[in-house]
């Protein structure tokens, strides 16, 4: 078993570590240099082992292996908040990409300037709900936009959604439960798209959310792919519950879009990332919006495993 053999492994570097610790005091100068080298390299390797057999110590989510649907908004902030949402969706494109995983946009609302309103897309492959759940929240930016003649910093604001894909036995929803319209879709598009009514509107009465979809070519593939986003958000809602029932406030929250309600900065004028839940800070700005989140999102998986062996001890 893994977890055994990671076990044994750290228990052999840590006794090993011990016995290099004494020689580090000897009297013999080269003896104990090399006993330095040596407690140096152990003290690596004991805390990769750690990191590593820590997140064996909790049960799995069986979630996570589930594929995901990521939901993009520009919060406050105008043109610069929809810039800087475009921003967020192509440092997920890469990071998926360098994953291997496979994306498939659900529903996209361009804005001006090369921004984006909002953007609804699956990812699918390996575990990448377990992996990108952390993204969840209000994700901030202080820039100079390109439009300011001034030289002045502004602050904006998008908010992130992770949602696992839901599938029906996860959420069953009734026909009475449910209100389907249907209108003509908007924007660019071809003959099927903007002559018929294709574009699907769903809302879910007891919860009141609603999801619109206009994308797909036909009022078919439209409520199939609005029903898929709206399985994923009441599957979100009922996992929200079971975690207020435990008295936890979820990390995933999105919170409302405002500057103020945030988990991350982006700060350009300084290159620099700071995650506010465990204040992790980074200033390759430029290589995170590139797709690198990896080595931050291996942090948060390491403070939530940490925080739950806490809370179970």
């Amino acid at each position: 078993m893994p977890i055994v053999e990671t076990a044994a492994h750290l228990q052999k570097d840590e006794d090993e570590l011990a016995q290099v610790r004494e020689l580090v005091s000897v009297d013999d100068p080269e003896m104990a240099a090399e006993a330095r080298a040596e407690l140096a390299r152990l003290e690596t390797h004991v805390a990769g082992l750690e990191a590593k057999l820590l997140p064996m110590l909790v049960p799995r989510d069986p979630l996570d292996d589930r594929n995901c649907i990521v939901e993009i908004r520009a919060g406050a902030g105008g043109d610069e908040a929809a810039l800087f949402a475009a921003d967020l969706n192509r440092m997920y494109t890469r990071f998926c990409e360098r994953q291997g995983w496979r994306i498939e946009i659900m529903s996209l609302s361009d804005a001006t300037l090369g921004g984006i309103k909002e953007i609804i897309f699956k990812v699918l492959g390996p575990s990448p709900f377990g992996t990108m759940r952390f993204e969840s929240g209000t994700h901030r930016v202080q820039r100079v936009p390109a439009t300011e003649a001034q030289g002045r910093i502004h602050t904006s604001a998008a908010t992130v959604a992770v949602l696992p894909e839901a599938e029906e036995v996860d959420v069953k929803i009734e026909d009475k439960d449910i209100r389907i319209d249907v209108f003509r879709a908007s924007g660019p598009g071809g003959q099927s798209v903007n002559t018929t009514d294709s574009a699907v509107r769903i809302t879910h009465i007891p919860s009141g959310l609603v999801v619109s979809q206009q994308d797909q070519k036909s009022q078919l593939q439209n409520k199939l792919k609005a029903m898929e986003v709206l399985r994923a958000r009441l599957l979100k809602l009922k996992m929200d519950e079971m975690n207020a029932a435990r008295a936890k406030l979820r990390k995933s929250q999105v919170g409302s879009g405002d500057r103020s309600d945030k988990i991350r900065t982006y700060n350009y004028p300084q290159s620099r990332i700071t995650d506010h839940r465990i204040g992790w800070t980074t200033h390759d700005l430029h290589g995170f919006l590139d797709g690198d989140i990896a080595p931050l999102i291996d942090a948060l998986r390491l403070a939530e495993v940490e925080e739950q062996l806490g809370e179970d001890a």
